[in-house]
C-alpha cells in the first residue's frame, strides 16, 4: 500500500474547501495517468447485487480484476448505493474493505461513485430481477431513487451514508477519487413514465450538499462529479447542475461517447479550469468511440480514462442503448461496450494489444485472459 495522496495535516483544508488548482495538479503529478474501466463483476446486474452479502462475489471480482491488471489498468470506477448502508452499514464497509484488498493485490486503485441518477428510479434491496435478454442495463438502479428524492425527511439518511462511507476511508490511499454523483440530471428516457418529472430540481440542492458532506467527512482524496452531455464550450450556457459539478470538483471529470474530434473539443473546453481531467465514461464502438485512437489521445493529453464496461455479463452492455426499442439476437453485430467475454478471452485481440501498447503491460503467458485467444468481429 502506498502513502496517502496528502498528509493528515492537510485534512482540515480538504474538509472545508475545494482544492486549489495547485493542489489538484500536484495530486495528478504524483498519481500519474489513471487508466481503467467502469467495473462491476459479470455476475451482478447492478450496484445492489454487486455489494449485498448474499450476492457479493469476491472470486469473480478477483478473477476479473486480474484481467484488468493484465491490461495494465491502474484504476477502476465502481458504483455504490445508499440502500446498502441503510440495510447493513458495517457489512458494506467490510465488503468494501475486501474489495479494496483484492484491487490492491492487482495494483489497481478505485474511484467510488456515491450516487447515480441513471436507469430504474425504483430500487429495492434484496433479490434483484433477472436481466431482460439482449437489453442494455435492464436492471441498473438509481441512487437515490424517486421515493427518496421526493421525501426530504429521508435526506438525513443520505447524509449518514455519505459521511459514514467517506469518513471510514478518508485516508485510504487505495481510493483514487470520490465521484460524488453520476449524471445527476440524466432524464433516463427509458423510464420517462415512472421517473420524477422534477428530478433535476430535487437533485440540485442534494448534489451541492453531497460535496459538502464529503468534505465534512474529511476526505483526503479529490472529489468530482462528471458533466456528461455537450462540450461545455460556453460557460454562460452551463445549466445549474453543471455549474455545481464544475465549481465543486477538485478534479474535473466528464463523459464522452463521440468520435475523436468530439473528444478533443471537450478536452479543449475543459482545460480552462486548469485542473486535472478525467474522462470517466467513453467507448461505444458503433458510435465511433473506440480505444484506437481515443485512448492514445487521452494518454497523450494526460487525461484519465475509464471506458464503460469490462466483462460481458448480466448488465448486457455489449448491446446498445437502442436495445430497449430494437430487438437483437444473442449477440449484436458489433459489441457496444465491454472488453472481455465471460470466459476471459478478449472480444477483439487488437484492442487488447493496443491498450497494452499504451500502458506498457505485457501479455501474460498463462490463464484465460492471458491466453489472448483469437477472437472474431
Amino acid at each position: 500500500m502506498g502513502t496517502p495522496a496528502f498528509a493528515a495535516d492537510d485534512a482540515a483544508t480538504s474538509a472545508s474547501a475545494r482544492w486549489s488548482e495547485q493542489k489538484a495538479n500536484d495530486w495528478s503529478a504524483k498519481k500519474g495517468w489513471l487508466v481503467g474501466a467502469n467495473f462491476g463483476p459479470s455476475t451482478a446486474i447492478n450496484q445492489l447485487e454487486m455489494w449485498q452479502a448474499d450476492t457479493f462475489d469476491p472470486e469473480t471480482i478477483d478473477r476479473e480484476l486480474g484481467y484488468a491488471e493484465s491490461l495494465g489498468f491502474t484504476s477502476m470506477r465502481v458504483f455504490l448505493h445508499h440502500m446498502l448502508w441503510e440495510e447493513d452499514s458495517q457489512g458494506l464497509l467490510k465488503r468494501m474493505e475486501e474489495y479494496l484488498e483484492i484491487s490492491e493485490k492487482h495494483h489497481i486503485g478505485t474511484m467510488f461513485v456515491l450516487f447515480d441518477s441513471v436507469w430504474d428510479p425504483h430500487p429495492h434491496p434484496g433479490k434483484q430481477r433477472a436481466p431482460r435478454p439482449s437489453v442494455h442495463n435492464s436492471g441498473w438502479v438509481q441512487s437515490p431513487g424517486a421515493d427518496v428524492l421526493k421525501d426530504p425527511s429521508k435526506y438525513p439518511l443520505l447524509e449518514q451514508y455519505v459521511k459514514g462511507v467517506v469518513s471510514h476511508f478518508k485516508n485510504d490511499p487505495r481510493i483514487d477519487v470520490w465521484d460524488v454523483w453520476n449524471e445527476p440530471d440524466n432524464p433516463v428516457p427509458q423510464y420517462r413514465e415512472v421517473d420524477l418529472p422534477n428530478k433535476k430540481e430535487l437533485v440540485l440542492p442534494l448534489l451541492e450538499k453531497s460535496f459538502a458532506w464529503c468534505r465534512e467527512a474529511g476526505a483526503t482524496q479529490p472529489l468530482t462529479s462528471g458533466v456528461w452531455v455537450g462540450n461545455w464550450g460556453d460557460p454562460a450556457k452551463l445549466n445549474p447542475i453543471e455549474r455545481v459539478q464544475l465549481d465543486n470538483s477538485d478534479v474535473i471529470s466528464y463523459h464522452n461517447y463521440g468520435k475523436l474530434d468530439d473528444m478533443k473539443l471537450c478536452v479543449d473546453h475543459l482545460r480552462r479550469y486548469n485542473r486535472p481531467l478525467l474522462c470517466t465514461e467513453y467507448m461505444a464502438r458503433p458510435q465511433g468511440s473506440t480505444f484506437d485512437p481515443i485512448l492514445g489521445y487521452l494518454k497523450k493529453e494526460h487525461v484519465g480514462a475509464y471506458n464503460w464496461g469490462f466483462v460481458q455479463g448480466k448488465t448486457n452492455t455489449i448491446f446498445p442503448w437502442d436495445s430497449w426499442e430494437k430487438k437483437y439476437g444473442e449477440e449484436p453485430p458489433v459489441w457496444f461496450h465491454d472488453i472481455f467475454r465471460t470466459n476471459g478471452t478478449p472480444y477483439r485481440q487488437e484492442e487488447v494489444d493496443y491498450i497494452r501498447s499504451l500502458t506498457g503491460a505485457k501479455a501474460p503467458t498463462t490463464g484465460t485472459a492471458a491466453a489472448d485467444s483469437k477472437t472474431t468481429k
